[in-house]
């Protein structure tokens, strides 16, 4: 367990000193709208090249243009990484589905369980394929498809669906491996 140091991860990957002035302008922005520079880019400051790929590939997938929503995005984050057991992204991005769906309690049952929230048939599909998609991908089918174009979403939304759901598979492990640790601001957003 990372030892509570001032480090985001176990690893002694030392960021980048200084910060090109775009990074430092980045997590600005950071402060400035979240109140905190997420501790994933600060773990991957060690190398901008890095930064710079994963926010690219971060802020397409989940803010970029979708038929899925910003909660859609972050129900899918959340429920891969509580099936992933990752605690850095089921502790930030449930602080994420916590504020964006305004309540506590549906954010808290999505990041323990989410066959426990109070879903809809959209969602439920929606996260059905995607933690199936996390645990048994060889188990994807056209029914799965179907499954998801029976709810409402196109073939589109089934990419971004997939897309998210696997950035997440691979952040969670990253973040498994190196003992990433959620910044605290996040136990307390939205309650």
């Amino acid at each position: 367990m990372n030892s509570g140091t001032d480090n985001p991860t176990a690893l002694d990957l030392p960021p980048v000193s200084p910060l090109p002035p775009e990074t430092e302008k980045y997590f600005k922005i950071c402060e400035e709208k979240l109140g905190l520079v997420p501790n994933v880019l600060r773990a991957y400051s060690f190398s901008i090249e890095k930064l710079n790929a994963f926010t690219s590939l971060y802020n397409d997938l989940m803010l970029g243009d979708s038929g899925l929503s910003k909660l859609d995005r972050e129900l899918i984050a959340v429920a891969v990484s509580s099936a992933n057991r990752c605690y850095y992204c089921v502790v930030a991005h449930g602080a994420a589905v916590r504020e964006l769906s305004g309540d506590s309690e549906f954010g808290d049952a999505v990041a323990i369980n989410y066959r426990a929230a109070s879903l809809d048939a959209r969602q439920r599909a929606m996260l059905d394929f995607a933690v199936k998609l996390t645990e048994r991908s060889h188990d994807i089918e056209e029914c799965d498809r179907r499954g998801l174009r029976e709810a409402g979403f196109s073939d589109r939304d089934i990419w971004d669906i997939a897309s998210v759901a696997a950035f997440f598979n691979m952040t969670n492990r990253v973040a498994t491996a190196t003992d990433m640790r959620p910044n605290p601001e996040y136990h307390d957003r939205a309650r």
